[in-house]
């Protein structure tokens, strides 16, 4: 297993995220949105693997004001999300070409 997380902030899932691969002992490497850009392959992976509706934190009253949240295009989205990480709904879990975003713990013990 090849696991990535990918947060913008600390927020509780993401903690939770890191202390599930913690206690199994699963290597896993934290990337920092904030410093880590992302490339386009990256994002359309997420966005082929997630939709639009589950790459996207609309539940934050911030990302529900950036024009990016109505987008339907890949492309157009592609490219918000490049200039504007925090759009993300983190932590993004990645092994190989499977994603999830949250804390999906069900999910995650499928990967082994």
């Amino acid at each position: 297993m090849n696991i990535q997380i990918y947060a913008g902030k600390k927020n509780f899932d993401t903690q939770k995220a890191e202390r599930y691969f913690k206690e199994r002992r699963i290597p896993f490497q934290s990337l920092d949105l904030k410093k880590h850009r992302l490339g386009e392959r990256e994002i359309r992976l997420m966005i082929s693997a997630l939709g639009t509706d589950g790459i996207l934190d609309r539940e934050d009253k911030k990302v529900r004001e950036h024009p990016a949240c109505y987008y339907n295009q890949a492309e157009m989205l592609v490219t918000a999300i490049q200039e504007d990480p925090w759009l993300l709904k983190t932590p993004i879990v990645r092994n190989g070409n499977a994603v999830t975003s949250g804390y999906r713990p069900e999910v995650w013990e499928t990967w082994k």
